[in-house]
């Protein structure tokens, strides 16, 4: 899948510089025409002649020859690559691309970058899980950079934890991947809800869950990656919108309700990741609620249900994906929602599974079809669990052609 594509490498300055080596020869054994970019701290690591070697080109470090006058001209390789790929990507260097800094080549060509990007960092535990370089990651996600999650292990400190820089084989199917499924949702319009709802109480006080709106988000990356035309429709969150994606803001369940009926004739698919309340108050006080000594009763009443409405109105080539978070009888529980309200596929989370469930970066889900074939998955980043719920979303549409 390789054979032809333009990729370039972009090596920043840290102890996993060394994987580059084996990361280049790989997309070039694969078929690929390769350029290398590397930071002047980068050559404190691995040499350029061993990067020149495995590619078969000269390695560009700056912006010109001082012996000759020769210029890297950083907007010519951004019309020439398919697609770039900054492996190690180091904390200092995914801070300057967040922030649109451009101090060497290889920054430089980042924001002539026409095509896709794909960030795979490293650094140690600490560094990875400061708020500053989770600010930075959240920030080039939402400027569409694919970023490759370090595993854990042993880290170049001593300690173990989260930080290494995935293996290049990896990095190398990632790449492969992107390619494949650039497309593959061309021509698509698909509706993804998120986030939590709000059900006031008054002006002060409501009825709210965990929701971060998360794993709605990254699913819908994930479709505009693909080609798909991706309409958000999101509870209040304070997530970035991915990029390509149309957000519709919506508070309460009967708001999101009339926005999915609204916008659903006009789709091929609804993905109705959402934590809507079931419940809200009969009565909303339009004054805050005083203290008092008494007990206060509130009556609840059921809010509409979204994903029943669409299992009724929906037409023979469209799909509803839905979610189902348990916490007893599982698999049975989401096999009986499945069916009652008429989806195509459900993802089952149980708040039983470790790293599953609101808020976390994780997520462990199973995913049933309607044929009742089940496939479970293992603890994984949200990003990664997005993923193959639309790989399970794209085989099933083929299937209603």
């Amino acid at each position: 899948m390789l054979k032809g594509k333009h990729i370039l490498v972009g090596v920043s300055g840290g102890i996993a510089a060394y994987k580059a080596a084996a990361l280049v020869r790989t997309l070039v054994k694969d078929g690929a025409e390769v350029r290398v970019i590397m930071t002047p701290v980068a050559k404190h690591f691995i040499t350029s002649l061993t990067m020149a070697t495995v590619s078969k080109h000269p390695v560009l470090t700056e912006f010109y020859n001082p012996e000759n006058g020769d210029w890297n001209n950083h907007v010519s390789l951004g019309l020439w690559a398919d697609a770039y790929v900054v492996a190690p990507a180091t904390a200092n260097t995914l801070a300057k691309m967040a922030h649109g800094i451009a101090d060497n080549l290889l920054l430089t060509t980042y924001l002539s970058m026409r095509c896709p990007v794909i960030a795979a960092p490293a650094m140690d535990m600490d560094m990875w899980k400061h708020p500053a370089t989770q600010s930075n990651l959240q920030t080039l996600q939402k400027h569409g950079v694919h970023i490759i999650e370090p595993p854990a292990g042993e880290l170049a400190s001593g300690l173990e934890g989260k930080g290494r820089m995935e293996e290049p084989e990896k990095i190398a199917a990632f790449i492969e991947r992107l390619f494949v499924k650039k497309k593959s949702l061309a021509g698509k319009t698909v509706l993804v809800t998120a986030g939590p709802t709000y059900e006031a109480i008054d002006p002060v006080r409501f009825i709210g869950n965990h929701s971060s709106g998360k794993m709605g988000y990254a699913l819908a990356g994930s479709l505009a990656n693909r080609g798909a035309q991706v309409l958000l429709i999101s509870g209040p969150t304070s997530l970035p919108v991915p990029r390509g994606v149309e957000l519709v803001r919506v508070t309460a369940a009967a708001e999101m309700y009339a926005a999915v009926i609204e916008r659903f004739a006009g789709t091929d698919a609804a993905i109705l990741c959402a934590a809507v309340a079931d419940y809200t108050p009969e009565k909303k006080s339009t004054h805050k609620i005083k203290r008092g000594k008494e007990s206060l009763s509130i009556t609840l009443k059921p809010t509409a249900d979204i994903a029943a409405a669409l299992g009724k109105q929906k037409q023979k080539n469209q799909l509803t994906v839905g979610f189902a978070l348990e916490t007893d009888n599982e698999l049975a529980n989401a096999q009986k929602k499945l069916q009652a309200k008429n989806l195509d596929l459900i993802v089952l989370n149980s708040l039983n599974d470790e790293g599953a469930g609101f808020g976390s970066d994780t997520n462990k889900i199973t995913i049933i079809k309607k044929d009742g074939t089940v496939v479970t998955c293992p603890v994984l980043p949200k990003q990664e669990v997005a993923e193959i719920i639309i790989d399970t979303v794209v085989d099933v549409m083929s299937e209603k052609v």
